[in-house]
């Protein structure tokens, strides 16, 4: 038997409902080290699922030293975005496999879907409209992190969603990431649904070290999860 149906599905877009192939890590990387940084790896990974604005700020504070100025940090975000845009003119993002079946059979079934991410409102619309997912066709609403005070792990990106769709029980509310702060901000929220997917930048030893209530291979295993039947006739599920 499925879990409890949501009124509300909470997805993250890179790595759990699209596939970017983490050119966003790797641009994340080259945007602080062309301004003076020099991260490891390891402090690129820290910032899975954060606001970039936030990761950028932190990755070029200098330990024990002054954040960028906000001139600064509005000329290092100008510049990131530029990188990435041109990374994802080279590698289209596109859905991850089932995904889009998955969201169609969800709302169909009337639960409402919102996508969460931590890039900037015209990363994501652009993102978007290239996958032919802007409009309201395929999802309800789309928070960014430069929508709210801070992002992840903080739990308001999710709460936004809630406030814009008229969600007002949030143990009606599932959220799926595949990452850590995804998962943090999900419990920090108080959803009854918190689930980690393995379609992004973390494993699953990685996300099981964090509060969840399931973790399943991709969001495509969401309607199963729910008891949601797929409208594809033969779709396996």
């Amino acid at each position: 038997m499925g879990a409890q149906r949501p009124e509300l599905v909470v997805l993250d877009i890179a790595g759990t409902a699209v596939d970017e192939g983490l050119l966003v890590y790797r641009v994340l990387g080259e945007t602080v080290s062309a301004h003076g940084a020099a991260p490891a790896k390891a402090d690129i990974d820290r910032w899975h699922g954060a606001a970039k604005h936030e990761a950028l700020r932190a990755l070029l504070t200098p330990p024990g030293g002054t954040p960028p100025g906000a001139a600064v940090l509005d000329a290092v975000v100008a510049d990131f975005r530029g990188r990435l845009a041109a990374a994802y003119a080279d590698r289209p993002p596109r859905p991850l496999p089932g995904v889009p079946e998955a969201l169609a059979d969800l709302r169909a079934a009337g639960i409402r879907i919102a996508l969460t991410t931590g890039y900037d409102r015209d990363i994501v619309d652009a993102m978007l409209a290239g996958l032919g997912w802007d409009g309201d066709a395929v999802v309800d609403t789309v928070v960014c992190g430069s929508d709210v005070p801070l992002g992840r792990p903080a739990p308001f990106m999710i709460f936004r969603a809630m406030e814009r769709l008229g969600i007002n029980d949030v143990a009606r509310v599932l959220v799926a990431g595949d990452t850590p702060r995804d998962l943090q901000a999900g419990t920090n929220s108080g959803a009854s649904l918190v689930v980690g997917v393995l379609t992004g930048a973390s494993d699953a030893t990685e996300l099981g070290a964090h509060r969840h209530t399931h973790l399943l291979a991709s969001v495509a295993e969401l309607p199963a999860l729910l008891g949601v039947p797929s409208a594809a006739v033969g779709a396996p599920r």
